[in-house]
């Protein structure tokens, strides 16, 4: 990078966290379904982070960065707000670390995801479904508590972690000229675009995106942050806005966002589950969603899709709703 180059993990520190995370979580597999590939036209690698620990691809960057913060940070235990899946993660890392973890969730969050939270010891305080709320609430338990803050994305620490779900991609799959990951807080985005940058620069790197969330799209495309405000999707992992480090990223190594309709990723989501065999979140569909109403963008092309998280509430799955 340039002097010029936004604040980012280095692919020293993406390697070093690499190796940190090692012991605590799975190198996930790749899979690849012919149906699927014939009815796109082109050939997809999907990067199973749905069967990661926690069912999700945060649990790489939380345990990366409880595991690089210092005894003194970690006396009052660590803190953050999120909807679920890092929320679930941070509460199991710092379980394995022995330390407490306090958890703001907004009170519209999935209920499968509340419960997973308490079952990995996260002490969770409810909140209004505004990212305002999210944040005052989190400075209140901050300030009772003296826990030592863990953005769910907006942390160098925990895009370094996220980075190395592509790292693994890549090391397995190292013919591939487009990779794909969701964008909600960009955490995974930043991870993504960063690991290609440094590990396989010609890999075009595209965003997938819901249209009724689609701050990330209008950021990027406006070059200004524009905050997600009232997002309507059943993506509930993509509804918070970009954060401040993981925006300029975006900006400097993300090639393309496209944005897709909710009728879009109930579809790719219930084909993921028929076809694939794998259980996967409204999130996780979104990139097989750009894919099937875009396919001239990725007609054969060999691409690789980070499945970002497999905690879908059983009571709720939207084909049935």
């Amino acid at each position: 990078m340039n002097p010029s180059s936004p604040p980012a993990p280095t692919l020293l520190d993406i390697e070093n966290a690499h190796r940190l995370i090692r012991p605590f979580i799975h190198r996930t597999p790749i899979l690849s379904c012919e149906g699927i590939n014939h009815m796109v036209g082109c050939k997809i690698w999907f990067k199973c982070e749905n069967m990661q620990k926690v069912g999700a691809f945060k649990a790489r960057g939380a345990t990366n960065a409880i595991r690089s913060l210092e005894p003194v940070q970690l006396k009052q235990g660590v803190a953050t707000h999120s909807s679920g899946n890092h929320a679930q993660a941070l509460s199991w890392a710092a379980s394995l670390a022995g330390i407490k973890a306090h958890i703001v969730m907004p009170s519209n969050s999935s209920t499968v995801k509340v419960d997973a939270v308490r079952s990995y010891g996260g002490n969770i305080t409810l909140c209004e479904p505004t990212l305002e709320a999210r944040e005052s609430t989190l400075a209140s338990v901050i300030e009772q508590t003296g826990a030592f803050e863990i953005h769910p994305y907006n942390n160098l620490k925990i895009i370094a972690g996220q980075a190395t779900a592509t790292v693994e991609l890549l090391e397995d799959k190292d013919d591939l000229e487009i990779v794909m990951a969701p964008v909600g807080g960009g955490g995974l985005l930043s991870g993504t675009a960063l690991a290609c940058h440094y590990l396989a620069p010609n890999i075009k790197v595209i965003a997938a995106e819901p249209a009724q969330a689609d701050d990330a799209f209008r950021s990027f495309t406006q070059k200004t942050f524009i905050p997600s405000i009232h997002p309507d999707t059943i993506a509930d992992g993509l509804r918070t806005s970009l954060g401040s480090l993981t925006f300029p990223i975006i900006l400097a190594f993300v090639d393309q966002i496209v944005t897709v309709s909710e009728a879009s990723i109930i579809v790719a989501m219930r084909l993921l589950w028929e076809r694939m065999k794998v259980i996967v979140e409204p999130s996780s569909a979104v990139p097989l969603a750009v894919i099937m109403e875009n396919p001239e963008l990725f007609r054969n092309k060999k691409t690789g899709i980070i499945l970002s998280g497999g905690n879908a509430d059983l009571d709720q799955l939207p084909w049935i709703i």
